[in-house]
């Protein structure tokens, strides 16, 4: 094998256990060489940039002869290796990928533009696989090992991160790293064709109108972006409390609080969940409320907030379709401890939410908002929804790219008449249905 391939850089290809061996080998001549109590008072940018000096020194006295290239690539591996995530920081550098997928030290995909693809990378050995998992875990003051084999948490820099390890993970050590998402605004989601102008004055009448605004889809389809771009609306003199398991809104108006939950330490305590959250921010005088993600008894209580004085609110849910959603948030509001029919849960939902906002992920990677559908049912009656958006894809094509066009619908009259109260303008594509309309398009669930 060529001096060159041996020292490539993660993304030529060259990391093989040779080159693993390679780096390691610099790697403890330059442990050898710095002061470890001086490193520790140095920032992050001055601490690179003396153990690249050094190691710059110890290459031209030891090393072979290298060429300006293989001299700064071998630098850079053998630096990453020492300060940061070994063949996983080349990735963390990289703005195009949105999740980082370890399976065991031989086994690294990446999700690029929806797309995942494998990576001709590999760790040198599981032990150093392990020796980063440490390093990660260690930064949220956590710890995984056999006894405590599964750690999910959120990096300082934002990433979300889950681990799990064998004898759990039969493949080897697997670590998940999913990018802290960048904040899209709705026109820039036009412009992916995640939804049409019309869609975007409809929805943004919707928040400023102060309707409450569930968000639905599967893992990856875009729920935490529609939701950071749909808060955008809200008017900047609002109070505004975010919850979140993983703190990744980025909300721009000024009187915003995030709180974040936190997982149970070493020793199983001091849990504080999405529950105790939502419970403590009905006694911060919110003027709308921002749940990342319900998930459990929560839900009962976001429902309480939404129909008790904080209109406006917005939530996401794990959820095929519209119609799920409302299942799933009745499912998910009978798991409190408070013992509640679920008829009566039918009346919670029925008065707290006003919109369902349905995301997909399609075959190409592209994410689309695939249903916008109002909430027509009242008290204890079946969910009756009335679709006013529906997107209609095409057949697919050799290129299989997703086609399609969005399809509007009359808004049902009692919701029109609610935005005319708030002065805001229907949208030109959105008629107004009749009463004999709006019953055609309701639909019944459960």
């Amino acid at each position: 094998m060529s001096l060159r391939s041996r020292i490539a850089a993660p993304d030529e290809g060259g990391t093989g256990r040779e080159d693993g061996h390679l780096v390691a080998v610099y790697r403890a001549k330059l442990l050898e060489e710095i002061d470890l109590a001086e490193m520790s008072t140095l920032t992050a940018a001055d601490r690179r940039a003396r153990l690249e000096r050094v190691l710059g020194h110890i290459i031209s006295r030891e090393g072979p002869v290298l060429s300006s290239a293989e001299r700064s690539q071998l630098i850079r591996r053998v630096v990453d290796e020492a300060l940061g995530l070994g063949v996983l920081e080349p990735l963390l550098a990289d703005a195009s990928v949105t999740e980082i997928m370890v399976n065991g030290p031989d086994s690294i995909f990446v999700e690029r533009a929806g797309r995942v693809e494998q990576l001709p990378l590999r760790f040198a050995s599981t032990d150093q696989l392990m020796q980063t998992i440490e390093r990660i875990v260690s930064t949220v003051n956590r710890r995984v090992d056999e006894s405590n084999p599964m750690v999910d948490a959120r990096l300082p820099t934002g990433e979300r991160v889950n681990v799990i390890i064998p004898p759990l993970a039969l493949t080897g050590p697997t670590l998940t790293i999913r990018r802290f998402p960048r904040a899209y605004t709705l026109p820039e989601l036009i412009g992916l064709g995640s939804l049409d102008e019309q869609m975007l004055m409809l929805l943004a009448a919707f928040v400023r109108a102060r309707f409450n605004v569930i968000v639905s889809g599967g893992t990856g389809t875009g729920k935490t972006t529609l939701l950071n771009a749909l808060s955008g609306l809200i008017p900047s003199h609002e109070r505004i409390i975010t919850i979140e398991d993983s703190a990744e809104l980025q909300l721009q108006q000024e009187h915003v609080i995030r709180l974040e939950s936190r997982p149970p330490n070493i020793e199983g305590k001091g849990q504080v969940t999405i529950r105790d959250l939502v419970r403590n921010s009905l006694r911060m005088r919110p003027d709308r409320i921002i749940v990342g993600e319900v998930r459990g008894g929560e839900t009962l209580d976001m429902l309480q907030a939404m129909s008790t004085g904080h209109d406006g609110s917005l939530a996401t849910v794990h959820a095929n379709s519209a119609e799920d959603a409302l299942m799933r948030l009745q499912t998910l509001g009978s798991m409190s401890e408070v013992l509640i029919p679920f008829e009566a849960l039918k009346d919670q939902i029925n008065s707290a939410v006003d919109v369902v906002v349905q995301l997909t992920r399609f075959a190409d990677g592209s994410r689309k908002v695939t249903e916008i559908a109002l909430l027509v049912s009242h008290g204890r009656e079946q969910f009756r929804i009335a679709p006013v958006t529906r997107y209609v894809p095409s057949p697919l094509g050799a290129d299989r790219v997703v086609q399609g066009r969005f399809e509007h619908l009359p808004i049902p009259r009692t919701v029109a008449e609610k935005l005319y109260v708030a002065n805001e303008p229907l949208p030109p594509a959105y008629g107004v249905a009749e009463a004999i309309d709006v019953l055609n398009t309701r639909q019944a669930i459960g």
